[in-house]
């Protein structure tokens, strides 16, 4: 008998990546022999929906950026698949990436080096528009004008050079041509880390205005916590090449549970005179070379909770936390001492 009510399926992700592994080979000698690797994404598994925005945090040189490149093609994967619209994009030829590069952007750090200075803005958008075919060579100039309205800067600054403007206002460029292209997926390699603190609140602003009327999906990619509880829907915690950690921002935020994202939340400061004296966790030690990685748990070294003969030897999967509402993961052998 055919039930009245069936369960909905859950939606396929947009973007899975699925032991995902970028490495650098280290070169020497006058042969330049690769005498080892860099592992700066070491076998991750993500998935993002349509619609949201996951954000990815960790220290400098935990892997963040690596992981957003390698997703848009930027670097080549050494291993694992990249499963975006349900195609796996990993072994695509640059030729073959040329019809996905309309679905899938990035927008990148310093919005000056990633700006020709030579090319005046409307030259910087309108390249994307001719290679991409996306209108008409007559529609190209109105469509500059749309681009530079939806991003909030004067039609007029189309004729100026990237030395001309504050840089809020190269980002907003840089957003601008990211744009496009009419992308599903853009990836935010740390977007207003390089802004001061008031045009990096116009900038979050203008991201979160833009995924509501053009139903985009982010990777924001940062290591400020706050832009990045502002601006996500859920959150994901890279340490050493692999992620340790990812719930939605509230779970993360209000009950953490890898020793890591405590460290991290500690030195978050909190506009809250009644908290002066919370709990604050030091990370001792400095942080393993991503060459040669400590086996087990990546972060036994720095870990006041880590057990000898069980994190420097077994390396923890990503599990859901006990009593966790919703989608709750954690790579820790002992997330419950805590």
């Amino acid at each position: 008998m055919i039930k009245d009510m069936e369960k909905q399926a859950a939606p396929a992700p947009l973007l899975s990546i699925k032991k995902l592994k970028t490495y650098y080979p280290i070169k020497r000698g006058i042969l330049s022999k690769t005498v080892g690797y860099i592992k700066a994404v070491d076998g991750v598994d993500l998935e993002i929906y349509q619609g949201e925005t996951l954000g990815l945090v960790g220290e400098s040189g935990c892997g963040k950026s690596s992981m957003g490149r390698t997703i848009v093609r930027l670097e080549n994967p050494t291993e694992g698949s990249i499963i975006f619209n349900n195609e796996d994009i990993a072994g695509y030829s640059n030729k073959r990436m040329t019809s996905i590069r309309t679905d899938l952007q990035i927008i990148f750090q310093d919005p000056y080096s990633s700006l020709n200075p030579k090319k005046r803005v409307y030259d910087i958008l309108a390249e994307p528009l001719k290679v991409h075919k996306i209108v008409p060579e007559d529609k190209i100039p109105g469509q500059i004008d749309k681009l530079l309205d939806a991003v909030e800067l004067p039609k007029n600054f189309k004729n100026r050079y990237p030395n001309q403007f504050s840089g809020g206002q190269r980002q907003r460029v840089g957003i601008a041509r990211a744009l496009a292209l009419n992308p599903k997926l853009i990836v935010c390699d740390e977007p207003v880390s390089a802004l001061d603190v008031s045009t990096q609140a116009q900038v979050l602003n203008l991201l979160k205005d833009l995924q509501k009327k053009l139903n985009l999906t982010y990777l924001f990619i940062a290591h400020g916590l706050g832009a990045v509880k502002y601006i996500s829907d859920r959150i994901a915690v890279m340490y050493l090449g692999k992620i340790v950690e990812i719930a939605s921002k509230d779970e993360i935020f209000k009950n953490p549970r890898h020793p890591y994202t405590k460290a991290l939340l500690s030195a978050y400061p909190v506009p809250n005179p009644h908290m002066r004296n919370k709990e604050r966790v030091i990370l001792e030690g400095d942080v393993p070379s991503p060459a040669n990685p400590p086996q087990g748990c990546r972060f036994h070294t720095r870990c006041k909770f880590a057990r000898e003969n069980v994190c420097d030897k077994d390396t923890p999967e990503l599990k859901q936390v006990k009593g966790a509402e919703g989608e709750h993961l954690s790579a820790c052998f002992f997330q419950d001492s805590f």
